[in-house]
């Protein structure tokens, strides 16, 4: 963005890689949350060194929740990351609110960041819609939040959808701007890295809409608490179109929910989509919706087990959440107190 200041010159700072990322607990988790996310976050601990994953419960009271389903869905959460294979003494998983260091960073930001920058974000537009007079501060300003929740600990990478992307661009802007103020290199200039095309899942009723919970028609969506029976039904009653399956990508070109089918299968698989229609290529969907249905089931059925076993003893969960921000908060609490002793805190 033009209203950002440049960092200071000389050679940059290196920085310990490190990867921060969160989900807002908000309910209806489904398989896009699998595939375009959690699944890459999983790859990713064993990638770097430290990686850290947040349940943003913060950033889901922009809006109103209701307290009992807040705590619910943040413990569901929690189980969905761990069951999806991320290992608590590798990652570290916490809660947002579990860490005040990430309001406290937040309202440092909140002074960096400019109204003309948060003007700009397409997201408060999109969520607040013609009700923009009544919408909560909190969403407003949320990408600041955004930004500490990356910069407390120094994040180098950041796995989002492309949806998110621009909020990451605004966290460079506000380290920049803090770094050149302030006459320091704290904070790093931190990389997005942007799910590809294949990992964005759409509705299984209409493939040029998200899939998403708020779809009126649960037939749309694979929840990551359907059991067999259900995810093959849902599969199996999935929109297609009449033709054979193409064997080359471009053959997907204005086949929606052909594309989005294939595409499931080619993440479910681990293979590139071209990889996946050299299979593929020429079978009819009476033969290919059997195929992905065995896979959906075999791939998705041990997590929801899973899951079922650790939301029944919530303790668990709480002593996972418990002990990763304790984890979280030895990494951030010394960059806070650097940050304040650059803005010029006393006694901080």
């Amino acid at each position: 963005m033009s209203d950002a200041a440049p960092a200071s010159e000389g050679p940059a700072r290196q920085f310990t890689p490190r990867v921060f990322s969160g989900i807002k607990p908000s309910g209806g988790l489904t398989l896009g949350n699998y595939l375009g996310a959690v699944r890459r976050f999983v790859a990713m601990q064993h990638e770097f060194d430290q990686t850290l994953y947040c349940v943003v419960d913060q950033h889901a009271i922009t809006v109103w929740q209701d307290p009992a389903e807040l705590r619910d869905r943040t413990r569901e959460l929690a189980a969905f990351y761990i069951a999806a294979g991320l290992d608590p003494k590798k990652a570290i998983l916490f809660n947002q609110s579990a860490v005040p260091e990430h309001s406290q960073l937040a309202w440092v930001f909140n002074c960096v960041a400019r109204m003309g920058w948060m003007n700009r974000m397409t997201q408060f537009k999109d969520k607040a819609g013609k009700n923009a007079e009544k919408a909560s501060l909190g969403l407003y300003a949320y990408p600041a939040l955004m930004a500490a929740d990356i910069l407390l600990y120094q994040a180098t990478h950041v796995p989002v959808g492309e949806d998110q992307k621009q909020h990451v661009e605004l966290t460079r802007d506000i380290a920049a701007k803090f770094n050149h103020d302030f006459g320091t290199e704290l904070f790093p200039m931190t990389e997005p890295v942007i799910q590809g095309a294949g990992t964005r899942i759409m509705s299984l009723r209409d493939g040029s809409k998200k899939m998403s919970k708020s779809d009126a028609s649960d037939a749309s969506r694979i929840n990551m608490s359907d059991d067999a029976e259900a995810i093959a039904r849902k599969i199996r009653k999935a929109k297609t179109d009449p033709d054979a399956l193409p064997s080359e990508a471009e053959g997907l070109k204005d086949r929606p929910e052909a594309r989005n089918l294939v595409n499931i299968y080619a993440a479910l698989s681990n293979q590139s989509v071209e990889t996946a229609l050299a299979e593929l290529g020429g079978k009819q969907f009476g033969e290919f919706k059997p195929m992905l249905v065995d896979l959906a089931v075999t791939e998705l059925s041990p997590i929801t087990t899973e899951m079922r076993r650790l939301l029944a003893d919530t303790a668990e969960i709480d002593r996972v959440l418990q002990a990763g921000a304790t984890r979280a908060r030895e990494i951030a609490a010394p960059i806070l107190k650097q940050t304040y002793d650059c803005v010029g805190f006393v006694g901080a």
